[in-house]
């Protein structure tokens, strides 16, 4: 939980980066109930899992967990409840397009606040295949011992 220019990142999705090829992000708005955004202010929310859908021309984000506020009784929903996206038409139109053509699927990459709106940052995003995966583990590999190596260069 970082601010950063008057946005507080409540949770992110390390693993997203991981095992997909970012295309592009966008940013959306969450319509929610009740208390889900006082979960939400106190960090108790899971996207690891999480994914955004199209259906009849809205946005949805499915396995998105919200666990229920402690104080919150009868007004607490469902944690994994599909919840819809506020974007506008055309972004809906080629978010829509790109899955369709291009084979490509929505998931959150973090959900933060930003002026007291709770808001998702999704990507259009590729699957990475294991050898990919793998090739990443290697070159990250390589640059920590190529900076571990010329490091020890300046230090002796």
């Amino acid at each position: 939980m970082m601010k950063k220019g008057g946005v507080k990142v409540v949770a992110t999705n390390r693993k997203a980066r991981h095992e997909f090829f970012i295309e592009d992000t966008i940013e959306a708005g969450i319509v929610l109930k009740g208390t889900e955004v006082k979960s939400i202010r106190q960090g108790k929310l899971n996207i690891k899992d999480g994914y955004a859908s199209i259906d009849n021309g809205e946005v949805f984000i499915n396995n998105m967990h919200i666990s229920p506020y402690e104080q919150g009784n009868i007004y607490n929903v469902d944690p994994l409840r599909k919840r819809k996206l506020l974007l506008n038409r055309r972004e809906i139109r080629r978010l829509a397009q790109d899955i369709q053509l291009k084979g490509y699927t929505l998931i959150p990459l973090s959900v933060y606040i930003k002026e007291g709106k709770v808001k998702v940052e999704l990507a259009t995003a590729k699957g990475k295949k294991l050898y990919d995966r793998r090739e990443d583990i290697a070159k990250r590999d390589a640059e920590r011992r190529m900076r571990q190596h010329t490091s020890e260069k300046y230090m002796g």
